[in-house]
């Protein structure tokens, strides 16, 4: 009997530690990584850190995998007098996600902004501050913010179409969302979408640069016209917004399609990142690009074909096609890409997805998409 009551008062093992077990190798990163800088201060040696220089110079294209690798190159920083504030904020940015990992919590980047407030002389002043030592940390580790706890502000985008996703509430019940049945609205994705589930028997994705557009879509339901699954992803694709569309064409393997402005940005900026990734993040790119996504439009040659109003290309779009057709490894790597910004450049002009209420506002819906999408193999790489 005394025995019975020892195991019953016997300590368990914390929540805290339960939890820490459950995702060891971050967490052995950065208390490695710590360790070493403090054991080289105990030998009176200067710590250093390694991060991959984030930038279109230090990427390559691999056209097997279909985004972009970096090549190598690192910058190291020494802890000197210089630097002691950016080594400190480092290193308290690691503490932070240490204690976020142990305790099963997360953080947005603005509450770790004013999370550092409480670190005296290592506070940040600005959140762009605070969210490049997270970026350095991220590639130092070779791990995504969402693994560190970090999330971002922004949601991911929205959804509309012939898609079930299957997601859990706060008490871990699955829920079954239908996606066809939001209205004029439509689902949010969420900001981690890591154990989301998907069912469907859609034909395609067509991701949709802007709202205004997806809004139309849906207006008209285009996704019932045309049996597909429309995701909006309201400019510059997030994260959550790239990853949500690499595991849905991946798990149900269906092609993805992109309809964005026909300009410097919308190319480069949307398609291109959603495509292959970014220089910026390259060491993520593999989880957060859609390497099998093609280029509906809109491009230069549908500014003939459908007699478009346009506007003249800004200094800004012209220098963003020169410096495309220099140095991004991607448009070096496909002719077709380089044949159609050089189209656009000596037509010195730029589209809006919106042009096509010229000729009416379902024409979209009923002439334009039904045409392109009868062959997707001249569809831009």
């Amino acid at each position: 009997m005394a025995h019975s009551s020892s195991k019953k008062s016997a300590p368990q093992p914390s929540e805290k530690k339960q939890k820490t077990a459950a995702n060891p190798p971050v967490l052995r990163r950065i208390i490695a990584n710590a360790r070493d800088v403090y054991e080289k201060i105990e030998k009176n040696q200067k710590p250093t850190m390694s991060t991959p220089i984030r930038s279109l110079a230090n990427v390559k294209y691999i056209p097997q995998k279909g985004h972009f690798e970096m090549v190598g190159k690192t910058k190291r920083r020494t802890l000197t007098v210089s630097t002691v504030k950016t080594f400190a904020q480092t290193l308290k940015m690691m503490a932070l996600s240490k204690e976020l990992i142990e305790t099963d919590d997360m953080a947005t980047k603005r509450e770790a902004y004013y999370i550092s407030k409480n670190w005296g002389k290592a506070g940040f002043d600005e959140q762009p501050e605070s969210d490049t030592i997270m970026d350095d940390i991220e590639a130092m580790f070779g791990v995504n913010r969402e693994q560190l706890k970090f999330v971002p502000e922004e949601k991911g985008g929205d959804v509309a179409g012939r898609l079930f996703v299957i997601d859990k509430d706060a008490q871990g019940r699955k829920l079954r969302i239908d996606c066809t049945k939001f209205g004029s609205g439509a689902y949010s994705i969420p900001v981690a979408v890591e154990d989301l589930q998907f069912e469907s028997k859609a034909k395609f994705i067509l991701a949709i640069e802007t709202a205004g557009m997806f809004q139309r879509l849906v207006k008209y339901d285009y996704w019932d016209k045309a049996d597909c699954i429309l995701v909006s992803m309201g400019g510059v694709p997030t994260r959550a917004a790239r990853r949500f569309i690499r595991r849905l064409s991946d798990e149900l393997k269906i092609p993805v399609y992109a309809f964005v402005d026909g300009d410097p940005y919308g190319y480069f900026n949307i398609y291109r990142t959603l495509k292959v990734g970014s220089g910026n993040a390259a060491h993520l790119n593999e989880f957060f690009c859609v390497p099998q996504a093609t280029f509906l439009g809109v491009t230069p040659q549908d500014i003939k074909d459908y007699q478009l109003p346009t506007h003249p290309l800004k200094d800004v779009d012209i220098k963003r096609a020169k410096d495309a057709l220099k140095n991004d490894p991607f448009v070096k790597h496909h002719k077709p890409w380089q044949i159609a910004i050089n189209q656009m450049l000596s037509m010195g002009v730029r589209v809006e997805q919106q042009a096509f209420a010229k000729h009416g506002l379902d024409f979209v819906v009923n002439e334009y998409l039904p045409a392109k999408l009868k062959d997707p193999s001249r569809f831009l790489p």
